[in-house]
């Protein structure tokens, strides 16, 4: 009997210390999570700079293209006034040049021997009024060349000063693409050492939540603030029948775990950097930010407890409150938020609930 008090003492004692073991090992699991995760939020405020810095870059790159396509189609319109201009021109000279030769040809009348030997004076007469009306047409000939001339010359110094503005826009193109390109290298440097910040299932699992709630606390807060004052009808009728956000291989991930037991309550659209991504519907922009996880996202209101959501943007062109029209560009396709190429992170919720963008998009 002792015995055996004496062995389920020993076991118990075993079992306590072997708990306790699993209480150390679970504690010092903590602190090492703990600590990358603190890394890591350090890592992504570092990234929520430079990123951001990057999409001042790209907006003004943005800008600056627009103003190069917009000179440049004003280039080609005025070249084409040149070309018409000159082609007039010329056909102006031959006109001037047979106008001469007529009238070389009229003066070659001896009108003063017409006059005191009053011969034929008929058609003496008939000369003089053709003499008047080529005379006149002359002149308006010449009027219209010496218009052209003066056309054309307004022309040419529009050309020279679009040419002089294309190059000093592409000069600052290529100041803001130099930029960019900085900015994204510090960028890469970050982006290393914020993976080597969360190698583990543990701290990856730990960030999609972390990523999952930021996100919800921001759009809750983002409702309450919101005031509103545009008609919203929903997206209720229109499911099949929604325009693509963005150019790109569309990767339907919906529902599929993404880490551990946490699934994906989007989908991923491959595409080009700086492409337009497109409002889906007419909407309103509830939020407009850089958010821990998405990077740079817009979510629109569309109403009926309708929302859309656009992340891992270059740079966003709506801010929060305005209002947007279906297929109207809402911002640049990139890949911030920590993403390693560039692809347009999108979702829909109806009352807060994720539903299955692909089963809305109009593929």
């Amino acid at each position: 009997m002792l015995c055996s008090v004496f062995f389920v003492f020993v076991v118990n004692a075993q079992e306590q210390s072997d708990l306790k073991s699993i209480q150390q090992q679970i504690k010092t699991k903590q602190v090492q999570i703990n600590q990358q995760l603190a890394t890591a939020k350090t890592l992504q405020d570092n990234l929520k700079v430079i990123e951001i810095q990057i999409a001042k870059a790209a907006r003004k790159l943005n800008k600056t293209q627009r103003f190069l396509d917009n000179n440049q189609q004003k280039l080609k319109i005025l070249r084409k006034q040149q070309k018409d201009y000159l082609s007039s021109l010329s056909q102006q000279k031959i006109v001037l040049a047979k106008q001469i030769r007529s009238a070389y040809m009229t003066d070659n009348y001896d009108f003063a021997k017409m006059l005191l030997n009053q011969q034929d004076a008929t058609n003496f007469e008939r000369t003089i009024t053709y003499y008047q009306y080529l005379n006149k047409a002359r002149k308006l000939q010449i009027d219209s060349f010496n218009l052209l001339v003066k056309n054309l010359q307004k022309v040419n110094a529009k050309l020279i000063n679009n040419q002089s503005e294309l190059e000093q826009l592409k000069g600052k193109q290529l100041e803001q693409q130099q930029v960019l390109k900085a900015n994204q290298t510090e960028r890469a440097g970050t982006l290393i050492a914020l993976q080597d910040a969360i190698e583990s299932e543990e701290v990856k699992i730990a960030q999609l939540q972390i990523n999952e709630k930021n996100l919800l606390e921001a759009l809750t807060q983002a409702q309450q603030l919101d005031q509103q004052d545009v008609t919203l009808s929903g997206l209720g009728t229109l499911k099949g029948r929604l325009l693509m956000p963005a150019k790109g291989n569309l990767r339907k991930m919906f529902g599929k775990f993404r880490q551990g037991q946490i699934k994906w309550k989007g989908v991923v659209i491959n595409g080009t950097p700086g492409d337009a991504v497109i409002a889906i519907h007419h909407a309103k922009v509830l939020y407009s930010d850089w958010l821990r996880g998405f990077g740079l996202v817009t979510v629109l209101d569309h109403g009926d407890g309708f929302m859309s959501l656009y992340g891992h943007n270059q740079a966003l062109l709506k801010q929060t409150g305005e209002s947007v029209q279906a297929g109207e560009a809402i911002a640049l396709l990139g890949q911030s938020g920590g993403q390693n190429r560039p692809n347009l992170y999108f979702e829909i919720r109806h009352k807060g609930k994720p539903i299955n963008p692909v089963n809305w998009l109009k593929l």
